[in-house]
């Protein structure tokens, strides 16, 4: 399987195809293909599984598409201005994503929700309780809200996100929130009562654009609200 990720503000990733591999995503996700890829749609893994997708933001059902012949071309967009981040699985290994972050993936890739263990963190970290994990071996390809930034987080080292700003993170990163410090930056900073912390090792992947944060700026900056 090649990759080629194109596009600025609204991405597309092509992925060319041999026969006999394939590429999953969820329904409606695919742009276009070529005449020699086949289509099968399923729950990927049994009713349970799919619910459990659903819970995390993405479709119940989803879509296999498998190249009958060498050279066979897919393509999925982006929904959203942003970028398309490939992340390259080993064996075992495994990513937290923001909900509805998941484009498509190679079909060896499992995708399941992944629960916070921490309440807190799940309420009032403005992720979301539930995510999407995804474990290896194989490529995922996740669709970031504006701009990525990559962090290396050392053992130990902490990073202060503002709610909305994670997108992906290495399962070996802690995740947890913390009360904003002083009642004037709680009243008057305009940042809220709560930030999330990500606490390393592991690798942090960071979004410029939040669609929650441009959906209430143009919400609140609307004059006919």
């Amino acid at each position: 399987m090649q990759a080629i990720i194109s596009g600025n503000s609204l991405p597309v990733v092509t992925i060319k195809l041999q026969k006999g591999e394939s590429i999953v995503s969820e329904n409606g996700g695919m742009s276009w293909m070529s005449e020699n890829i086949k289509m099968s749609t399923s729950t990927n893994g049994g009713i349970m599984k799919g619910l459990g997708r659903a819970l995390a933001g993405e479709s119940l059902f989803m879509n296999v598409f498998t190249a009958e012949s060498d050279n066979a071309e897919i393509a999925f967009s982006s929904c959203f201005p942003g970028q398309i981040l490939e992340v390259d699985l080993k064996e075992g290994e495994s990513i937290i994503a923001q909900k509805s972050a998941f484009l498509c993936s190679e079909a060896s890739v499992n995708m399941k929700m992944h629960f916070k263990k921490k309440l807190g963190a799940g309420f009032f970290g403005g992720e979301g309780f539930i995510m999407q994990k995804m474990t290896g071996p194989g490529k995922v390809y996740l669709e970031i809200d504006g701009d990525v930034v990559k962090k290396e987080l050392a053992v130990g080292e902490k990073l202060i996100v503002d709610n909305g700003y994670l997108a992906a993170m290495q399962e070996s990163v802690q995740m947890d929130i913390e009360t904003v410090k002083g009642l004037k930056n709680i009243v008057f900073g305009g940042e809220g009562l709560f930030v999330t912390t990500l606490k390393g090792p592991g690798t942090v992947w960071l979004q410029s654009m939040p669609i929650s944060k441009l959906a209430a700026t143009l919400y609140v900056g609307n004059p006919n609200q």
